[in-house]
């Protein structure tokens, strides 16, 4: 069992021929939703794969939270820790021009997750092999956790994404910490090869379409990406923190969940959408069977 305790939101994508300038109006070609939201996303991502997920988290009382919330639910994701409170639920305003975006973030109803609604969740933590977090919820709330799960002897993989919200003293509460490498070096100040060097089998720094790397004590492990055509890369990072979260709770060593995690990663841009292209883990075994 694998809790993750983060944000749920809806993306909202809009895309443009023309950027708008300060009081302009355009036309735009592209108005879609998408469920999103670094908690949901990484919920999704380690449910198809195969691991049994409760999510913690928040929606509104609106339609992007019981659509949210249902689309959680046909994941077969656990939401029994999901909490609807007076809040609208957390949105991302995303609109693409000329193969860039630009994002607004309202969080909404993931501020509401605190730490009382940790207390109302702790049995299905404590069952827990594995807690995920990411930083689209309170910092306090960050904090309660990594306490609890150390008091409970609970490993805890942390995206540190934003990195901006990132605090660090978490670094020896933390099991893994899986930034990419622009996070890495944002968070703490240097190259990431000095970093992993620190921590080793610590930090597993993500490096997009040239894999991941980490530190195994003697030397740094780069492993690999693969070579795909990529339609969109949203969600990319969300992917490869849920099946690096199911391979590592499988009993995998980190060099082998890392590798598994490169392939769901490179399966999940050949779709549009940050869940869109998730894959289910026949479709990761049919590749790394192509690979061998």
């Amino acid at each position: 069992m694998i809790t993750v305790i983060g944000s749920i939101n809806m993306d909202i994508a809009i895309r443009t021929d023309i950027f708008p300038k300060q009081g302009e109006t355009v036309l735009g070609n592209l108005f879609t939703t998408i469920p999103g939201g670094k908690g949901a996303n990484q919920a999704v991502a380690a449910a198809r794969l195969g691991s049994q997920i409760q999510m913690v988290g928040a929606v509104g009382e609106d339609a992007f939270g019981n659509e949210l919330y249902f689309n959680l639910k046909n994941e077969e994701v656990h939401v029994g820790g999901i909490a609807k409170t007076n809040n609208s639920t957390g949105i991302a305003n995303i609109l693409l021009h000329d193969n860039d975006n630009r994002i607004i973030v309202v969080p909404g109803a993931n501020f509401d997750v605190n730490q009382q609604m940790i207390d109302e969740n702790m049995e299905l933590i404590e069952k827990s092999k594995l807690v995920m977090l990411q930083l689209e919820i309170p910092v306090e709330t960050i904090d309660y956790v990594l306490d609890v799960c150390e008091k409970l002897s609970i490993p805890v993989l942390l995206n540190p994404a934003p990195a901006a919200n990132y605090k660090p003293e978490w670094i020896n509460k933390v099991t893994y910490l899986t930034p990419n490498e622009t996070e890495c070096e944002f968070i703490f100040g240097t190259d990431y090869e000095t970093v992993l060097k620190q921590y080793p089998n610590k930090i597993i720094v993500t490096l997009g379409g040239e894999g991941a790397a980490y530190y195994d004590g003697t030397k740094i492990v780069k492993v690999p990406g693969f070579k795909t055509k990529a339609v969109d890369t949203t969600g990319a990072g969300d992917t490869f923190n849920g099946a690096f979260a199911y391979a590592i709770t499988a009993g995998k060593s980190i060099e082998e969940a890392v590798h598994f995690a490169n392939i769901a990663a490179s399966l999940s841009v050949e779709k549009f959408g940050a869940q869109g292209g998730m894959p289910q883990i026949e479709q990761v075994n049919k590749r790394l069977e192509g690979l061998k």
